[in-house]
């Protein structure tokens, strides 16, 4: 093996995480460093390894956080120490992207190197906005063109009035700031003043914003609507001829702000159910659940699983612990012995069914009460013994039910804790106090608790959005209460599914 490592240039596309090529993300898995643009979504990052590096290297329109010289030295740098080193950069590499430039250094330096293509901003800008780059009627060439050539330059050598009379479209990339120059020597050059343009911030984003106009009209479209950077702009008959529905921005929750309260290991599902109905999702984990169990008690009820009749699972995340620890025990489910399962609701029995265990019993209702009824009620639980798996703030109701109401001999394995986050330093924080958001989804009383403690260091700007409050069922919503915190709404069963749901529903109700 080479003692020189290897640099990969790739094109971290667009922003949309799903437009990443398969190769893309193959080598971010394995980085040893990642080296990011402002352009490169953040949630790339999630698919490193917890030990890889990672070097922001900014690139904001206006704020170059780090020279480009002084980027290639990094990635020359750790690449002589043998590492193989991901340099994601926003849309591809070789578009407007420098790439070029880095590769010269890399060429230069004798590192090796390879080219990851990405999905560039004005392909995925037209599909997402609904425009057709080209139309067999209307245009038959498309032209990728920059405002912004070199960092250290205020002027552009491009004559774009040689462009005035296309027939086909205009692609003008990092030209927000330039663009009443450009349009002036477009008109100078004879295009028509109602030519029709579409200008796209944030493009496959959930926070996407489009506006139309015309030469003529789009500098006060832009300004009325508020528009700023990263922006495309696409200048051509095409812009006309969009689609009458709007695939991406029509979803029944895009233009909506959502708050995210779940722990960081846990909030993926919900994201990825908001996101998919057009949601701007903000993480804020409130909580964090991690490991915590007395290895006394858990050797003794491991050795005594067979004297139990029932196991009863109030979480997923105790289900993932339990067998977690109960293979390195034992190593073979059949250990578990004849014992029945039970789960507070879906989620928790989908989690169990993983290990290939049927689960014997699921409330209607995810909660505590509706298990304990349940039980009770259809099984008789009189001198049975039962095992429940809990967390560290315990299911009390559903202990003391079983116990006093079904008469069970009931033992408790408590395997996790959940305990509150500090949030205020966090860069997301930062971002809800200057923008608020529309709604916040509390997923648990700890959610709650939590939220309420960081209330002030979270108190939000003027101009930001107050968010509403919304919860997953009847005990997030009594705390809700107990706090004077006003519920816009709840979701009427108690799992995610109808969470997003509800929030749907009370968002096209107003």
């Amino acid at each position: 093996m080479s003692e020189t490592g290897k640099v990969y240039l790739i094109g971290a596309g667009p922003g949309d995480p799903g437009l990443v090529t398969v190769r893309a993300r193959e080598l971010i898995e394995t980085a040893d460093v990642i080296v990011y643009d402002y352009l490169a979504n953040p949630k790339l990052l999630d698919w490193a390894r917890s030990d890889s590096a990672k070097i922001y290297v900014g690139k904001r329109s206006g704020l170059h956080s780090i020279p480009q010289d002084e980027i290639e030295e990094i990635l020359v740098d750790h690449a002589k120490k043998g590492l193989q080193v991901v340099r994601l950069k926003g849309g591809d590499p070789f578009v407007f992207g420098r790439g070029g430039e880095e590769v010269e250094e890399l060429q230069a330096d004798g590192i090796p190197f390879e080219i990851v293509p990405g999905v560039t901003a004005a392909l995925a800008t037209a599909a997402y906005a609904g425009i057709p780059l080209s139309h067999r009627e209307y245009s038959s060439s498309i032209t990728f063109l920059t405002g912004h050539e070199n960092p250290e330059k205020h002027t552009l050598s491009i004559d774009f009035k040689q462009y005035a009379k296309t027939t086909g479209t205009l692609c003008l990339y990092m030209s927000l700031g330039q663009l009443p120059r450009i349009l002036g020597e477009l008109k100078e050059g004879g295009m028509s003043g109602e030519t029709p343009v579409g200008v796209v911030q944030w493009a496959t984003l959930n926070r996407q914003r489009t506006v139309y106009g015309t030469v003529d009209s789009i500098l006060d479209d832009i300004a009325a609507a508020g528009i700023g950077t990263p922006a495309m702009i696409l200048i051509g008959e095409v812009v006309a001829k969009r689609t009458k529905t709007e695939w991406f921005e029509g979803r029944p929750l895009f233009g909506k702000r959502i708050v995210v309260t779940r722990a960081r290991e846990q909030a993926a599902k919900l994201t990825e159910l908001l996101e998919s109905q057009g949601a701007e999702v903000l993480e804020l984990p409130f909580i964090k659940v991690e490991e915590h169990y007395d290895p006394t008690n858990l050797t003794e009820v491991f050795a005594e699983m067979a004297i139990y009749e029932w196991i009863i699972f109030t979480s997923a995340n105790g289900v993932k612990t339990f067998f977690d620890l109960f293979y390195k025990a034992y190593g073979d489910i059949r250990s578990l012995g004849p014992m029945r399962v039970a789960a507070v609701g879906a989620a928790t029995a989908r989690e169990i069914e993983k290990h290939h265990i049927k689960v014997d019993l699921i409330p209607e209702k995810a909660n505590a009460d509706a298990l304990a009824t349940k039980m009770i009620e259809d099984e008789g639980v009189e001198s049975v013994k039962i095992l429940v798996v809990t967390g560290n703030q315990n299911r009390e109701t559903l202990v003391k039910r079983l116990e006093e109401e079904g008469r069970a001999i009931v033992d408790t394995l408590p395997l996790y804790k959940t305990s509150r986050t500090n949030l205020a330093s966090e860069p997301i924080a930062e971002r809800f106090r200057k923008e608020g958001a529309d709604a916040i989804l509390f997923t648990s009383a700890s959610t709650v608790k939590s939220f309420v403690d960081q209330k002030a260091a979270l108190k939000l700007e003027d101009g930001a959005i107050q968010p509403e409050f919304g919860s997953i069922g009847p005990l997030t919503s009594k705390t809700l209460k107990e706090f004077n915190l006003p519920i816009a709404f709840e979701a009427s069963q108690s799992n995610l599914d109808h969470f997003v749901v509800e929030t749907i529903s009370h968002f096209h109700s107003k």
